[in-house]
C-alpha cells in the first residue's frame, strides 16, 4: 500500500478501491481487453493483477487519490495546523495547507537519500524481467502509490505532529502537552472519531481506522497460502528457479534473502537472481494462479464478515462528509 495508508494504519496521517467482480467476470473482462488491443498479452494481465487494487478487498480501503480521499487528508491538516498554534508553534498560522496537501511528516534528517531499500509494494514481487535485472529486489518495481510523499519537519515539530519520540524528547510543546499520537492523531479522531482497537496478527499489532480489512486480508492469505494450487504453484516456480541455477522454495525466499540486504545497492548476483524469479512466475503463471486463489479466499471471508466491513464503509462515508465540512468552512 501507499505511504499515507500506511501511516493511517497506524492511526496519524492521511488515508489511502477496486469494483468488486466475480472472479471469472474479471478473467473474461481482461481476455477480452487483450483482443481488442490485437492478443493475447499473459505478462500484461500478470502484472495487472499483481496490485493491491486488483483484490476484493482493496474495496474496502478508500482511495486517497478520490476527491473525498483528498478532502480527508486536506481536512487533516487544517486542524493539525490549529492544534499545532494551539501548542505555541506560531508560524503554523500562516502554513499554507497547499504545501503539505498529500504529505506525511517525518522527522529532519531520517529521509534515506542515494541508496534504497529492499522491497516493493506490490503483493507477489518482482515481475518484470529487464526491471529486475536493473534494480534486484530494491524497489524493483513502480509502486502503487497513492500521490503522498514524506515531508521533513524539525524533530520538537515532528514530535508535536505525530506523538512519536525519541529518547530525550520531551511530551510538551512550549509548556503544552502534546496530544496521544500528535496533532495529526487528534485531527484524524475529530474527522473519524474514536479509533477501533488495535489488533495483533502474525506478531505484527495494527490500529487504526483500516486495521479491519487489513486484518481479514492477512487472514486469507493465510489461508489461500494452504491451497494446494498455491503449493502447485511454488513447486513450479522453485523448478523453475532450479533450472535457472537458484534453489529458493518459493518467492518469498528468494525476495527476502539475508544476502539481499547488506548494502544499499544491489548485487550482480540479487539482479541475476531477481530477474529469474519475474521469468519464472511468467514463464509458470505464478501471479495468475495465486492471485485467484486469494481472491477466492478474499470473498469468502468479505461473505463472512460483510455486516463488520460495511459498517466500517459507512464510517468512511461519514468521515468523508466531515472532512468536506471541514475544507469548505476553511476556505
Amino acid at each position: 500500500m501507499g505511504s499515507a495508508t500506511a501511516h493511517m494504519i497506524s492511526g496519524w496521517s492521511d488515508d489511502p478501491v477496486r469494483k468488486l467482480l466475480p472472479l471469472a467476470l474479471t478473467g473474461l473482462l481482461a481476455v477480452s481487453a487483450c483482443q481488442f488491443v490485437g492478443g493475447d498479452d499473459p505478462d500484461g494481465e500478470a502484472r495487472r493483477l499483481n496490485t493491491m487494487k486488483s483484490f476484493p478487498l482493496n474495496a474496502y480501503v478508500p482511495d486517497a487519490t478520490t476527491r473525498d480521499g483528498k478532502a480527508v487528508g486536506t481536512a487533516q491538516w487544517i486542524l493539525a495546523r490549529q492544534c499545532m498554534v494551539r501548542l505555541g508553534f506560531s508560524g503554523f498560522k500562516t502554513l499554507d495547507i497547499r504545501t503539505v496537501e498529500s504529505t506525511y511528516p517525518v522527522r529532519q534528517g531520517t529521509l534515506m537519500s542515494g541508496g534504497s531499500k529492499v522491497g516493493d509494494a506490490t503483493p507477489y514481487g518482482v515481475d518484470d524481467p529487464d526491471l529486475a535485472a536493473e534494480h534486484g529486489y530494491h524497489n524493483a518495481r513502480r509502486d502503487e502509490s497513492d500521490g503522498s510523499q514524506p515531508m521533513e519537519f524539525p524533530a520538537d515539530q515532528y514530535a508535536a505532529l505525530t506523538g512519536s519520540f525519541e529518547s530525550g524528547d520531551s511530551h510538551r510543546a512550549h509548556g503544552n502537552p502534546i496530544p496521544r499520537k500528535g496533532c495529526m492523531g487528534e485531527a484524524l479522531k475529530k474527522i473519524y472519531g474514536p479509533e477501533p482497537k488495535p489488533t495483533k496478527i502474525g506478531g505484527v499489532r495494527l490500529s487504526g481506522y483500516y486495521s479491519l480489512p487489513l486484518q481479514y486480508w492477512y487472514m486469507a492469505h493465510k489461508e489461500a497460502a494452504k491451497d494446494p494450487a498455491w503449493k502447485k504453484a511454488d513447486r513450479a516456480w522453485s523448478k523453475c528457479m532450479k533450472e535457472e541455477g537458484f534453489h529458493y522454495s518459493d518467492p518469498d525466499q528468494a525476495s527476502t534473502d539475508s544476502d539481499w540486504y547488506r548494502g544499499d545497492a544491489p548485487s550482480a548476483k540479487e539482479k541475476k537472481t531477481a530477474a529469474a524469479d519475474a521469468r519464472c512466475k511468467l514463464d509458470t503463471r505464478y501471479i495468475q494462479t495465486v492471485h485467484a486463489v486469494e481472491s477466492r479466499a478474499q470473498k469468502k471471508t468479505i461473505t463472512e464478515n460483510k455486516k463488520a466491513l460495511e459498517d466500517r464503509r459507512a464510517d468512511d462515508r461519514r468521515a468523508m462528509a466531515t472532512a468536506r465540512k471541514i475544507v469548505d468552512a476553511a476556505s
